[in-house]
């Protein structure tokens, strides 16, 4: 048996015994969809363009055309992306109570797509954008269809000031419901699935330290080193969309 096949066998009885389980997901899962993760050369989302210039809260409230400039063409990039099997496959460890749930750093609504029902979207979605102002929230198609109305690209409230996508970005907070939850999920958890994050974005990148101070094991399923390799019951290095299948065909699921 290969060393990366005696890695799934384990981790496949550790979700075994553990009586919670709980998924943390970063951008590299969703790669295989063909959504660019952050920062791999040439192909990053900010690999050619300097994030406080666009993704920015004070450029959004100071220049909303050059911000959804920017994000009109992301959201337009997003629209026909579909899960992948990895997606896939955490929502059949829940659906088969194998998973408590999903805590995501991901925006792009692939988790919800594919069947997870217990997801907690820390950064946001893109599902729906809000006025800052009257606090009025408008679903993605109809935000769609205000920008195609505007010359400048800006999808606006009724009562005429811009939208701003329900994402956090930079120089915003987390929000605090999301995040408590999600500490909470860690806390509880015997074991956390690290899978696509580099676990370097705090403060979600701390989740695996409180899963692990609270006496659980972590598992880390991603291409590239992180802080906590040394620190993983489980590492995995390949292809996440294999492993997970694979674990989960060594689980019945």
């Amino acid at each position: 048996m290969s060393t990366a096949a005696a890695a799934v066998e384990q981790l496949a009885d550790l979700i075994r015994e553990a009586d919670s389980v709980v998924a943390l997901t970063g951008a590299g899962i969703s790669v295989p969809s063909g959504i660019p993760d952050f920062r791999s050369p040439g192909t990053g989302l900010w690999a050619n363009v300097n994030p406080m210039e666009v993704a920015h809260i004070d450029v959004f409230r100071r220049d909303p055309e050059r911000f959804w400039l920017f994000y009109g063409a992301r959201f337009q990039a997003l629209e026909h992306k579909r899960p992948n099997r990895a997606h896939e496959s955490l929502a059949e460890l829940e659906q088969a109570g194998m998973l408590d749930a999903v805590i995501t750093q991901n925006i792009d609504q692939l988790h919800a797509r594919a069947g997870t029902t217990e997801l907690v979207e820390v950064h946001g979605t893109i599902a729906h954008s809000s006025c800052l102002v009257c606090r009025s929230t408008y679903p993605l198609a109809d935000v769609r269809e205000r920008q195609d109305l505007r010359a400048d690209g800006v999808p606006r409230c009724e009562c005429g000031q811009p939208l701003k996508p329900d994402v956090v970005l930079f120089g915003e907070y987390l929000p605090e419901t999301a995040l408590a939850r999600a500490e909470e999920l860690a806390a509880g958890a015997d074991l956390l699935l690290c899978i696509g994050s580099s676990l370097e974005v705090y403060p979600v990148g701390q989740l695996p330290a409180v899963t692990l101070g609270a006496g659980g094991q972590i598992a880390i399923l991603t291409q590239g080193a992180t802080p906590l390799d040394s620190r993983a019951t489980v590492r995995l290095g390949g292809d996440i969309v294999d492993e997970l299948a694979a674990v989960c065909a060594a689980l019945g699921v």
